[in-house]
């Protein structure tokens, strides 16, 4: 990949999981990046060269380009260095599931009457939002402010790679030099171009994620059939997902879909379909699918156990994905909750999450290994396939168990070496007699 001596300059306005991934990844291709973030104290770690979220990767991109990275709490040096700015703020659901645009329309009313600049929308707005800013700028004299979408699709433990690699670059634009620019900056990168209008831009991040939560939930159904009828949900995954129409990825069941993205961005097409007078009926079942999938848990432990109450269960794995910290929508939360609800004395270890965790889970104890988590465990649940917990030694965690129930809510532990242990393995669409070793895929 080459990349050109002179790179235009950028400004990323918010420094979160989105925006610094973003900002690292045009100082990697060669632009100069004007950071910017209210968070005083975020601004001081990132120019003392911390990184305050974790993401594989991101710390040596980062200190590999220290030289690009400009960090600041105002917006003053983005507007001088850069025509391109990068909105990357939070945009959370609010108590009636609508995306709280709050942080958007903060930097809106930050914007001076400017020839030259561009809002570049990367944060997760409603289909509409970029026509609204674009009507604000108009009736505030603004007009010459110009305004592109372009979604992002990164995935959490591996964003750097998706920034550098993306499967699709989406501009969505009026066709004039600010859709232009920002395709030049992509450009390096040789990834295939949609470049449309900015309500379609806005819809295809929202329609992607809601349809590979979609998958999610189709094939944690078919899973459920499964263990009825005592077929192998791996099995059917994949000879379904040989045919080229479907694909194998997102055909991995278990105890459902976590995080902030697809809870949201579902969330938010139902909402956007609702306000617009259609109800979207598909997505409400893949909404009740994935709650109620991550409490079938509780039901196999109780199947195994009987009486909850005064049991001892260890969670492995609390994140919602492998290789992130991040705790939003985390099917552990639920999990724990409900085991806590039913009496059990709940144990958990993982790998990097325990800050988080400490902030968002009471009542249970965390431990410092695997193994001190499986101690005296009547039953243990795999949440979270972290690659350390998949190979755990089984007679090991057999040895210091108390009971002999092992739950695989991802379907990636090796039943085999499970069972050769003389523990009793369970997994999510799968029988007893559960040989293959399943696909590692993470969520």
């Amino acid at each position: 990949m080459s990349v050109a001596n002179e790179r235009e300059p950028v400004g990323v306005i918010g420094t979160g999981y989105v925006g610094l991934v973003t900002a690292a990844g045009f100082a990697e291709l060669g632009s100069d990046v004007y950071c910017v973030d209210i968070d005083a104290a975020k601004i001081e770690r990132l120019r003392a060269g911390e990184v305050p979220i974790y993401e594989p990767g991101l710390e040596e991109v980062i200190a590999r380009n220290s030289a690009r990275m400009h960090f600041s709490t105002g917006v003053a040096d983005a507007l001088e260095h850069a025509r391109l700015l990068f909105v990357a703020v939070g945009t959370p659901p609010t108590h009636s599931g609508d995306a709280d645009l709050t942080a958007v329309n903060a930097v809106v009313d930050e914007m001076p009457r400017s020839e030259g600049h561009a809002l570049v929308m990367k944060s997760t707005v409603p289909c509409g939002t970029g026509a609204t800013i674009q009507r604000v700028f108009r009736e505030r004299g603004k007009e010459s402010m110009a305004y592109v979408s372009c979604p992002e699709f990164l995935k959490e433990g591996s964003a750097v790679a998706d920034f550098m690699h993306p499967d699709r670059v989406v501009v969505g634009d009026a066709g004039n030099w600010a859709g232009d620019a920002v395709i030049e900056l992509y450009a390096p990168l040789q990834a295939p171009l949609v470049r449309t209008d900015v309500a379609s831009a806005e819809m295809i991040k929202l329609a992607a994620n809601a349809f590979l939560a979609t998958k999610i939930s189709f094939i944690n159904e078919i899973a459920n059939v499964c263990e009825e009828t005592g077929a192998d949900v791996i099995e059917v995954a994949r000879g379904v997902g040989l045919d080229a129409r479907i694909g194998p990825r997102f055909l991995q069941a278990g105890i459902g879909y976590g995080g902030s993205c697809f809870t949201k961005d579902v969330s938010a097409l139902k909402l956007l379909a609702a306000n617009s007078g259609y109800h979207f009926q598909l997505l409400n079942a893949v909404t009740e699918v994935n709650e109620l999938q991550k409490r079938r848990v509780v039901s196999k432990l109780q199947r195994h156990l009987g009486e909850l109450a005064g049991r001892r269960v260890a969670l492995l794995g609390l994140a919602f994905k492998p290789e992130t910290d991040d705790m939003r929508g985390a099917s552990s939360l639920v999990l724990a909750a409900r085991l806590l609800a039913e009496g059990v004395t709940v144990t958990a270890y993982d790998p990097v999450a325990e800050v988080e965790a400490r902030k968002l889970m009471g009542g249970l104890d965390l431990a410092k290994s695997a193994l001190d988590a499986v101690a005296d465990a009547d039953a243990v649940v795999l949440v979270t396939e972290w690659p350390e917990l998949i190979d755990l030694n089984w007679r090991e965690v057999a040895r210091a168990m108390h009971g002999t129930i092992v739950i695989d809510g991802r379907n990636a532990l090796d039943a085999e070496a499970i069972q050769a242990a003389g523990l009793t393995y369970e997994g999510v669409g799968r029988g007893p007699q559960a040989r293959s070793f399943p696909s590692k895929e993470p969520m």
